[in-house]
């Protein structure tokens, strides 16, 4: 997967044996090898680590997926989804790419032209807003 030249530099790391507790929101590229329990945002690209488990909603510009996510994951440009790889919810990018062995529960919206994305995204998040007033 190609990242921008300007986003080679991992800003934030959580290492493993690490876990945190609560919504992490980020600038900048983030790398995931220990436990998230919370929301994971950030304006760049994520990588979440072969051991590392994610409980909650992901939102980046790109991720690549080693570990578990129980999450959505929201990923404008392209998600990239290991061998070994579990997502327990939905994926939504406008370019996935599953490897051999992943394992996804969850629905796939994947379009690459950008005014049909943009308005189908934009109905699923406006859906999952709702549901999530409606389970408070």
């Amino acid at each position: 997967m190609a990242l921008r030249i300007d986003d080679i530099s991992i800003n934030t790391i959580l290492g493993r044996g690490t876990s945190l507790c609560g919504d992490i929101k980020v600038n900048g590229f983030v790398r995931v090898d220990g436990d998230i329990k919370g929301n994971l945002e950030t304006d760049s690209n994520v990588i979440v680590g072969e051991n590392s488990r994610v409980q909650g909603n992901v939102k980046s510009k790109s991720i690549i997926i080693g570990g578990i996510i129980i999450g959505n994951v929201f990923a404008l440009d392209n998600v990239k989804i290991l061998s070994g790889a579990v997502i327990i919810g939905d994926v939504i990018s406008h370019k996935v790419q599953i490897e051999e062995t992943a394992v996804i529960h969850g629905h796939c919206i994947s379009l690459k032209n950008d005014e049909i994305f943009n308005k189908v995204s934009g109905e699923y998040l406006q859906r999952q807003a709702i549901k999530d007033r409606i389970s408070v």
